[in-house]
């Protein structure tokens, strides 16, 4: 028996920590209100270290996954895979909260507030796109802005010493030693998570917590209510459709750290390194986890698909139109696709979703970009949790399809 304690508590230490770190925080967070946000820098100084480190390690995770794959054919069949499960979930996680305002609608009027606008980059969309997957100099590579043009860069770099043969071996090996010393890093800068995820707890519930019971209650409480369902019923769906009970069991007993990470961060790219660690220890192949991870981060957002239907049923209930008609809500599933890959990959890309789900259907923009702003902000945490969640439950489908990994 003592024993078993013994290995419980060496088990489960970080979790226990951080679960602690995080209810600390959360009590403070509701004690002192927006007193609290004194130490919100303890908060940033956490999270600045952690976004420092994730470039290094998304370059040297996913150049050393391609560069080590067997067989470049291998690659297309993985891409083809994973592009189809990303596809899939984002729809379906917008067809349950379509689903969810339909059983309970949202009726209310939604009080506008006078925010400061952030300032939202103009240009045609050949330039937005070009800014997208591109940076026009090598340091600007070095950004979490241009976190989609590192991944492709870092996905050719792989490419280029796969096909390099003997003459690329070495460099290869520096790839594979980098991986591994930006994995021992993030492990140094995770023991300071309690402290940190404890203070950004802090500040959400300090600041943001009194404006969940005001207008937007009704929304949040439809938004957060479809999303826990998602999580846990439609989660569990795909990690049986990923392996049957083996996988069900293996995804929900490793997810606890990145769940955490995600709704205390409220940012996929700073959960990258939970999740990775998450899938190896779900046993993973490394070469779809090292691919299916990093690029999910900025790609794959369910959550984000499901916020982007409330955005806009919201929208359409405070301007008295109509949300039923079929054409709206395939245009509301092409904007949530949309929203899902320009959200995480772009300078305020949230932003851009929001302004065209606006534009699309002629609202004013004056009056409809706040709401949509402030609804972006309160509903963060859950939709993270399943933007993060989702890219490991799709790697575990990914490699099922692909690798036919059994657990």
């Amino acid at each position: 028996m003592e024993v078993k304690k013994i290995n419980f508590l060496k088990n489960y230490s970080s979790i226990l920590l951080l679960l602690g770190g995080i209810i600390v925080g959360s009590i403070l967070g509701l004690i002192f209100g927006k007193d609290v946000e004194v130490i919100k820098p303890i908060g940033d100084i956490f999270l600045n270290l952690l976004f420092t480190a994730i470039i290094p390690l998304i370059f040297f995770t996913i150049t050393s996954s391609v560069a080590n794959l067997e067989q470049t054919e291998k690659l297309g069949k993985l891409f083809i895979i994973m592009l189809a499960v990303f596809l899939g979930t984002v729809l379906i996680s917008a067809l349950v909260m379509i689903a969810a305002v339909y059983i309970f609608p949202i009726h209310q009027s939604i009080v506008i507030s006078k925010i400061p606008l952030e300032s939202i980059e103009s240009g045609s969309i050949g330039d937005q796109i070009a800014k997208l997957v591109t940076a026009n100099d090598f340091f600007e590579l070095l950004s979490r802005k241009s976190m989609l043009a590192l991944i492709i860069f870092s996905f050719l770099v792989g490419f280029a010493s796969l096909q390099s043969g003997e003459k690329g071996s070495a460099f290869r090996s520096f790839l594979d030693s980098g991986n591994e010393v930006m994995k021992q890093l993030l492990g140094i800068i995770m023991k300071l998570a309690p402290v940190g995820l404890g203070a950004y707890f802090a500040y959400q519930v300090g600041v943001f917590g009194p404006q969940l019971f005001g207008a937007y209650a009704k929304p949040l409480g439809v938004y957060y209510g479809a999303c826990v369902f998602y999580f846990f019923v439609f989660f569990s769906i795909y990690a049986f459709i990923a392996g049957g009970k083996r996988a069900f069991v293996k995804f929900w007993s490793n997810n606890i750290t990145p769940s955490l990470t995600a709704v205390g961060t409220c940012s996929s790219i700073a959960t990258i390194p939970a999740n990775l660690d998450a899938a190896e220890k779900m046993g993973i192949p490394k070469h779809v986890r090292n691919l299916v991870i990093p690029l999910g981060g900025p790609l794959h957002k369910d959550g984000s698909s499901m916020s982007s239907i409330l955005k806009i049923t919201v929208l359409f209930a405070m301007f008295g139109k109509d949300f039923t008609d079929p054409l709206t809500i395939l245009l509301a599933l092409g904007i949530t696709v949309i929203v899902s890959i320009v959200e995480g990959g772009i300078p305020n890309g949230g932003y851009i979703g929001e302004i065209l789900a606006i534009t699309v259907y002629g609202l004013p923009m004056e009056q409809a970009l706040p709401v949509a702003m402030i609804l972006g902000t309160l509903v963060d945490p859950i939709a993270t949790l399943l933007n993060a969640n989702g890219d490991v439950i799709s790697s575990m489908m990914v490699a099922r399809f692909s690798e036919k990994t059994k657990w």
